[in-house]
C-alpha cells in the first residue's frame, strides 16, 4: 500500500465545493453519497443524470435549453450530448461583470498588468467588434502566436463570441512548425506579440510573422501586441496593426452568437514528433462542461481563488487555466522561462500574489527539487492550498518533496488526461487523501480503466488506459479527415468502440491510478512490459543526475533497455556512476528493468509543451527519420543520440 502524505481535515471537506454537489446530487435524484468512490461509480452507471447535474451545479448559462442529455449513448464516437441547446463559451466565462480583477499578467522582464471582469468584458466586445467588421464569422479560424498574456485571452474571448475558431502556439515555435499548425487550417486573423522574454533575453517574433503571413494566403489581418517594444515597427509585416489600432474605439454590449452545444471552439494539436501535427478539433459545449466539473469539483475552485498554471499557449493547459474565468476567479498569467532568474522565480511570484492554486509540471518540480529549494523556507506560502502537477507521471519522491520541502497542508493533486480530450482522465480529489505516486481519483463522468493485453479490466496491475463510455469532451472530429480515418486510428483502431488513450496506468485498490508513461514508449525486455516513469523515478532521484531519457533498442532478435543521463555539473560519468544507477534501478524493481547500457549526453530532447520525445530518440537510435524537429524545443539535441559507438555493441 502506498503511503498516505495528506488529508483534508474535516472544515476543508465541509467547505468543498464537491461535497455542496453531492449535497445537490442527494436531494435532486434521492441519492446517499457521503463519499467519492460511490459518487463516481454513479457518475459512470449514470453518466446522463451526472452531466445534468453538472450542467445545472456549474450554472451554464444557454439561450436555449437541450432537449435531450445524450443521444446513441451506445456508440462511441457517435453519441451526441446535450441535442437542442444553444449557447456560447465566451458568455459563460464573461458572466462576472464586475471590478473584482479578473487576470494579472506577470512577465519575465518583471511587468506587471491586470485588469477586472468589468474592464475584459469591455475590451472583449471591443475586440468582437473589430473582428466582425474584418468579416470574421461562425466557423472561422482565428490563431494566435503569443505569448501567456492578457491579450491572448482577449482575442480568444472575442474569437467564441463570434463563433469563430481559436487556435493557438506559443511564439517559441520556430516557422515551419507554425506553418504544420496554422498552415492547414488556414485562419482569416493571427494575432501575435512582437516578441517574448526567456531566460533573461527578449526575442523577436516579427521575422517569423512576416513569414507566415506571407505563406498562408488566408490571413487577410495580423494584429500585433507591442510587448518586448513599446513601439514596434511592423511595416515589414504585410496587413499589420497593432493591438490598440485594431480595437474598435467603443462597442455596444456585446452579441454572444449562440450555437449548437457541440459547435467547434478550439482546434489543438498533436505532439508533431513523428510527422505533421493532426489538427484536433473541440466543441465548445463540452470543453466548457467538462473545465467546470474539473475546476469546480475536481480542483475546488472558488471565486476567491488566484489560480496559477505554468504553462504557454502552444499547451492544452492554457485552455483550461482561461476556463477558470467561468468559476469567477483570478487567473495569474505568466511568461518567461520558470527559473529567471533562479529556480525560486515561481514560488516568489506565489508569495507576492497571495497563490492558492499553483499547476506545474512534474518535470518543473523535478527541477527545483534537484536545485536543492526548500520554499517553504524563504516563501509566505501560507494561502497556498493545491499545487497541480501533469505533462509527465509524478514521481515519489516529487510528492514526498512538495510535502516535505513546500508545504505540508496542500492537496497535491497530479492530473493526467491530454489534448486529445482537453481534459483529465484522472485527478484531484479535495476531498480524500493524497497517497505518494497516486493521482487521486478517476474523473467523474470518466469510465476510466486499466486494461491487460487480453483486454480485461484489473485492479492492481499495470494495463492499458481505457474510457469504455462517451464523454461530452471528445473531440468533434479531426480538421481534414475525411471519413474520420485519422480520428478512428488515433482513438479506436485498438478496441473498436473504446477509447484507447495510449497510456500505459494501474488503478490501484486505494482508488486512485498511477500513471507510468506512453505505453508506445513502454519497454518490452524478454516479453515483459515496462513502464518508462519506473526507471525515470529511480535515476533521477539520483544526486549525480540532472535528467535522463530511456527507450528500447532493437538488438539480437529482442529488445534492451538503454539509458541516456544527463549529469550534474562536475559530475564526472565512469564505471562507478554506471554501477551505481544499475544497482539503484535493480534494487528498487527487477533486475528486467536494469539497463544494457547507459550512456552520458549533453542534453535530452524535449517537445515545446514539456515532454520528453523518447519516440523520437528511439526513431535516431534506429536510424529513422525524425519527421517535425520544429516540434521540440531543443531539437539540436536529437544528434547527440545519432550514431553513437556505444549502441553498436
Amino acid at each position: 500500500m502506498s503511503q498516505m502524505l495528506w488529508k483534508p481535515s474535516p472544515e476543508r471537506i465541509q467547505e468543498a465545493n464537491l461535497t455542496a454537489f453531492m449535497a445537490f446530487v442527494n436531494g435532486k435524484y434521492g441519492k446517499s453519497f457521503g463519499g467519492y468512490p460511490e459518487l463516481h461509480r454513479w457518475s459512470v452507471d449514470r453518466a446522463p443524470d451526472f452531466w445534468a447535474a453538472m450542467w445545472e451545479f456549474g450554472g451554464v448559462v444557454a439561450s436555449q435549453p437541450y432537449g435531450e442529455v445524450v443521444r446513441d449513448f451506445d456508440k462511441m464516437p457517435g453519441a451526441k450530448w446535450f441535442t437542442g441547446a444553444r449557447l456560447n463559451f465566451a458568455e459563460n466565462l464573461l458572466r462576472r461583470r464586475d471590478g473584482q480583477v479578473a487576470m494579472v499578467f506577470r512577465g519575465e522582464d518583471k511587468v506587471r498588468r491586470q485588469i477586472t471582469y468589468a474592464e475584459l468584458y469591455g475590451q472583449v466586445a471591443r475586440l468582437a467588434l473589430a473582428l466582425k467588421a474584418q468579416g470574421v464569422t461562425v466557423g472561422d479560424r482565428v490563431a494566435g502566436f503569443m505569448p501567456n498574456m492578457i491579450e491572448t485571452v482577449l482575442a480568444m474571448l472575442a474569437t467564441a463570441s463570434l463563433g469563430a475558431i481559436w487556435s493557438s502556439c506559443s511564439p517559441d515555435f520556430g516557422f515551419q512548425g507554425v506553418m504544420d499548425r496554422f498552415g492547414q487550417i488556414q485562419p482569416k486573423v493571427l494575432f501575435s506579440a512582437d516578441g517574448y522574454h526567456y531566460n533573461g533575453k527578449s526575442h523577436d517574433c516579427l521575422a517569423k510573422v512576416a513569414q507566415v503571413k506571407a505563406e498562408i494566403k488566408s490571413i487577410e489581418r495580423v494584429v500585433i501586441v507591442p510587448y518586448v517594444s513599446d513601439a514596434p515597427d511592423i511595416s515589414g509585416v504585410a496587413g499589420a496593426a497593432l493591438f490598440g489600432d485594431y480595437l474598435a474605439p467603443q462597442a455596444p454590449a456585446l452579441e454572444f452568437a449562440q450555437l449548437p452545444f457541440d459547435h467547434p471552439l478550439y482546434i489543438m494539436y498533436s505532439s508533431g514528433t513523428t510527422g505533421v501535427p493532426k489538427c484536433i478539433v473541440h466543441g465548445a459545449g463540452g470543453t466548457l462542461l467538462q473545465h467546470l466539473k474539473e475546476h469546480l469539483l475536481h480542483t475546488d475552485l472558488k471565486p476567491t481563488d488566484k489560480f496559477f498554471y505554468f504553462t504557454t499557449c502552444g499547451w492544452m493547459m492554457w485552455n483550461w487555466l482561461a476556463s477558470g474565468l467561468a468559476s469567477g476567479c483570478t487567473l495569474l498569467l505568466y511568461d518567461g522561462s520558470p527559473f529567471y532568474p533562479g529556480p525560486e522565480a515561481m514560488f516568489k511570484l506565489a508569495q507576492e500574489e497571495g497563490m492558492t492554486i499553483f499547476g506545474t509540471s512534474a518535470r518543473y518540480l523535478a527541477a527545483v527539487e534537484n536545485s536543492g529549494l526548500k520554499p517553504r523556507e524563504q516563501f509566505d506560502l501560507s494561502r497556498l492550498r493545491a499545487m497541480l502537477s501533469t505533462g509527465s507521471p509524478l514521481s515519489i519522491e516529487s510528492f514526498e518533496y512538495v510535502y516535505r520541502d513546500i508545504k505540508q497542508d496542500i492537496c497535491l493533486s497530479s492530473i493526467s488526461g491530454g489534448t486529445d480530450i482537453i481534459s483529465c482522465f484522472a485527478g484531484g480529489n479535495p476531498i480524500g487523501p493524497v497517497y505518494a505516486g497516486q493521482l487521486q481519483a478517476p474523473g467523474l463522468g470518466m469510465a476510466v480503466e486499466a486494461w491487460d493485453e487480453t483486454g480485461h479490466p484489473v485492479i492492481g496491475q499495470k494495463g492499458e488506459l481505457v474510457c469504455v463510455r462517451p464523454f461530452p469532451s471528445m473531440p468533434i472530429y479531426f480538421w481534414n479527415d475525411p471519413g474520420d480515418k485519422k480520428y478512428l486510428g488515433a482513438y479506436f483502431s485498438v478496441y473498436p468502440g473504446i477509447w484507447h488513450h495510449g497510456d500505459f496506468c494501474e488503478v490501484t485498490k486505494e482508488g486512485g491510478v498511477v500513471m507510468y508513461g506512453r505505453s508506445d514508449a513502454t519497454l518490452n525486455p524478454g516479453g515483459v512490459r515496462i513502464g518508462t516513469a519506473e526507471i525515470y523515478r529511480q535515476v533521477e532521484g539520483l544526486s549525480e543526475i540532472a535528467d535522463s531519457l530511456v527507450v528500447g533498442q532493437d538488438w539480437d532478435n529482442d529488445v534492451r533497455v538503454v539509458l541516456f543521463v544527463k549529469l550534474n555539473q562536475g559530475v564526472v560519468f565512469d564505471e562507478a556512476l554506471v554501477k551505481r544507477i544499475k544497482n539503484v534501478i535493480r534494487t528498487n524493481t527487477t533486475p528486467r528493468h536494469v539497463p544494457a547500457k547507459v550512456i552520458a549526453v549533453a542534453d535530452i530532447p524535449y517537445t515545446i509543451s514539456g515532454k520528453k520525445v523518447e519516440l523520437a530518440v528511439r526513431n535516431v537510435v534506429h536510424g529513422k527519420p525524425v519527421l517535425n524537429k520544429d516540434a521540440l524545443a531543443n531539437p539540436a539535441s536529437l544528434d547527440l543520440f545519432a550514431d553513437l559507438p556505444e549502441l553498436k555493441s
